[in-house]
């Protein structure tokens, strides 16, 4: 933690204004999610089918908007896409408090999700475009805030259900509130190399969907988001499978947030200093694959205790790998980028991810109810396993034939204006 906290007071007060930003949102975000699908059943009565949509649309409003997020905030500006996000967030939330209409309860999901696809990419371009040296330890650092408010989010919802689900969402809303106010005080504006640019927007699109180097990276990093996300459906599930209870599932969320509260900076400083960005998003893909050897192996073992120890030990593969993985992935992007259209490529990047995720999902629930029906309870692991392991040779080869490394853009423009000659 000491590492951590030196490593914050280094950073400019923008690029920290970003990590506490970023905890803030997570807090909110996390107090009330969780518990959101509970209250709108048994709270309120709604049929199954219903909360699945109301939620589905937070997520699809959130993912299916990304680009479009991105887009605005190379045009118009980080800041105030970041501020109106927030804003979304306080008006989605106070309709979760206030309304048990239907199409209220409908409006504030997508309101919520939408809020999301404005503030991440013009957060994530921001970063990158304020700390252009120091993108990996910048991204390393915004980790470590990210999940500082994951593991407290949850616990101060619990804490305020005790009042009553009102309290929770008016509780996020003023965390969200709270935010937009500091940043329009203590946030500069600033603007991509695009601010303000005539140019129609589909020319933008087609200029990053075009780039095939980065379209490459997408798809490869693809597999990475589909093991990292088990943590929130394939071992939630075997949790409840072996031990009968809810205990484990808070333990891998405790797990995963206090590793890359603790670790995230020394490990990023640890793999740069031995790899290149390439070999280390490489490496740990392979951790992250890897990870589920843990779960297939605890296939030959019976009992409880020995299948919550495989959880946990594929929990802390999948987590570590993830925080090898996530500053360099974010850097590399920024890079592909050019100094260009950067908010535009983190809101593909993202809609491609998300894309990856939704696969993911299908391929390893679809697994996990072939290995119930056959009764090879190894079957899903070894799907994702395989997965891994291909996703890390991939960006393995983009790296070794240069196409991860960022273009000398002085050079670059050098060449371009002596062919112009």
């Amino acid at each position: 933690m000491i590492a951590t906290i030196k490593g914050f007071g280094s950073f400019g007060r923008p690029a920290q204004m970003l990590f506490v930003n970023q905890a803030g949102i997570n807090i909110g975000f996390y107090m009330l999610m969780p518990y959101l699908a509970d209250h709108l059943t048994n709270g309120m009565g709604l049929a199954v089918w219903l909360v699945g949509l109301i939620l589905g649309l937070r997520n699809f409003s959130q993912q299916g908007m990304f680009l479009i997020g991105g887009t605005l905030a190379d045009r118009v500006g980080y800041k105030p896409m970041i501020m109106l996000g927030c804003g979304l967030r306080v008006i989605g939330f106070g309709l979760f408090a206030f309304s048990a209409a239907v199409p209220a309860l409908i409006i504030a999901s997508a309101l919520t999700g939408f809020a999301g696809a404005l503030f991440n990419p013009a957060a994530r371009a921001y970063l990158a475009h304020e700390e252009p040296e120091r993108r990996v330890e910048a991204f390393a650092m915004f980790n470590v805030f990210y999940q500082t408010g994951i593991l407290i989010g949850p616990l101060v919802g619990l804490l305020l259900l005790r009042a009553d689900f009102q309290t929770v969402c008016l509780g996020a809303a003023a965390i969200f509130a709270v935010l937009t106010v500091l940043q329009w005080f203590l946030l500069p504006a600033r603007t991509g190399a695009e601010a303000d640019s005539n140019r129609p927007v589909l020319t933008d699109w087609r200029e990053a969907f075009g780039n095939r180097t980065f379209l490459g990276f997408s798809v490869a990093m693809i597999a990475s988001y589909a093991l990292s996300f088990q943590v929130y459906l394939g071992l939630p599930l075997e949790v409840r499978r072996v031990t009968g209870g809810e205990f484990g599932v808070v333990a891998l969320f405790v797990i995963s947030a206090l590793l890359g509260m603790t670790g995230q900076v020394r490990l990023t400083a640890w793999c740069k200093k031995r790899w290149s960005p390439g070999q280390t998003m490489s490496h740990g893909l392979t951790v992250m694959a890897l990870s589920f050897v843990a779960l297939i192996v605890g296939q030959w073992f019976t009992g409880a205790l020995a299948g919550l120890i495989a959880i946990l030990i594929c929990t802390t593969g999948l987590t570590v790998g993830t925080m090898m993985v996530f500053p360099f992935e974010m850097a590399t992007i920024a890079a592909l980028a050019r100094g260009r259209l950067i908010g535009t490529y983190y809101g593909l990047y993202n809609l491609l991810s998300g894309v990856g995720i939704l696969l993911g999902n299908l391929m390893s629930g679809a697994a996990l109810d072939l290995s119930r029906a056959t009764g090879v309870a190894a079957l899903p692991w070894l799907v994702l396993l395989g997965g891994g392991l291909a996703s890390a040779l991939a960006v393995r080869r983009l790296d070794r034939a240069g196409k991860l490394t960022e273009p000398d853009l002085a050079a670059e423009q050098g060449r371009k204006a002596v062919a112009a000659r």
